[in-house]
């Protein structure tokens, strides 16, 4: 089994009293947030940051404090197994034009609720789920 360490952001935007959380559409159908795999010598908010502006385009990020989620899942890749890692961030950002990266389909900004209509996988439900107490309770 291959095992593969990724960083990821909830990323949210504020539009008058409500926020607005980022999903992105994956080429195999599913709504999830922006993650990728962290490479050598970077650190796991170096990679969030760099996934960010890669698949997105967006570099004015904010990240919130005490906001760590870890998920763990396995998946067929080329006939290989693979044991992913995930370690989210929540961070705010002010922009809303998104330049969405050849690694998706789209992308949609969406209030807690809808967003978890439309989010795909329970782990990431739960993730935004954690990121919505903690905006709750601090902003």
């Amino acid at each position: 089994m291959i095992e593969e360490t990724s960083a990821g952001i909830v990323l949210f935007r504020r539009e008058g009293s409500k926020k607005l959380f980022l999903l992105l559409h994956y080429p195999s159908g599913h709504w999830d947030f922006i993650k990728g795999k962290i490479e050598r010598d970077e650190s796991m908010h170096q990679a969030a940051v760099r996934e960010t502006k890669e698949e997105t385009g967006i570099t004015d990020i904010t990240f919130s404090e005490n906001f760590e989620e870890w998920i763990e899942y396995n998946f067929q890749h080329h006939g290989e197994l693979i044991h992913k890692k995930v370690v989210f961030f929540l961070a705010e950002t002010k922009t809303e034009d998104v330049r969405i990266s050849h690694e998706h389909l789209g992308y949609i900004w969406m209030d807690f609720t809808s967003a978890m209509e439309k989010t795909t996988f329970d782990n990431a439900k739960t993730v935004l789920t954690r990121a919505q107490m903690l905006l709750t309770n601090t902003l």
